[in-house]
């Protein structure tokens, strides 16, 4: 006898909560080809940084996952859009990444006016976190690209910068909500 979950019609919530996995997901592995292209460029702490990017991008996905099992929603994981693996200079990544960060904010804010107009109040503020969050992402996108324009080429100073100021490297969020699986 298979165990599965009946497929009910779903609210526009949840269909925005279920797009936003696959956006997580993608930018999960959009963070991870930013890492390497740094990894390749000898620049180790912009590498690390995006890597540990694409790390909490994961969990946030994993997060919306079990926010889904626990609101007994079936939930399905979507497989990855394109990636972007060519650049030619580091402020252009660093855009791709801001820009990132800005759509998904957009993205946070369609769920969570979804979720109030259908007075969905649990998952309303289940989406507050993720507001707070994009408000730090997009705040931290924005100083590194000051930092890597003001270095004006000199990418020892950005790599001095990430190292001096860990940059995204607060630990963990004791106010994220669970993770399926355990956050990594």
């Amino acid at each position: 006898m298979a165990l599965t979950k009946k497929k009910e019609p779903r609210s526009k919530f949840y269909e925005l909560l279920q797009a936003q996995i696959h956006n997580e997901f993608n930018a999960s592995q959009q963070y991870i080809a930013l890492a390497v292209w740094f990894d390749a460029e000898d620049l180790p702490q912009l590498a690390k940084h995006f890597y540990k990017q694409s790390v909490e991008e994961r969990n946030h996905a994993m997060a919306l996952v079990q926010y889904m099992l626990d609101r007994d929603h079936h939930v399905e994981i979507p497989g990855t859009g394109e990636v972007r693996n060519d650049f030619s200079s580091v402020t252009e990544l660093i855009e791709l990444a801001l820009e990132q960060e800005k759509e998904v904010a957009a993205d946070i804010s369609a769920m969570t006016k979804a979720a109030r107009a259908e007075e969905d109040y649990i998952g309303e503020q289940f989406t507050q976190w993720f507001l707070k969050e994009q408000v730090e992402e997009i705040s931290q996108m924005s100083t590194l690209l000051n930092v890597v324009k003001r270095a004006n080429g000199n990418l020892f100073e950005v790599e001095n910068h990430l190292y001096r100021e860990s940059v995204g490297d607060a630990g963990a969020d004791s106010q994220m909500p669970p993770v399926a699986g355990g956050a990594l």
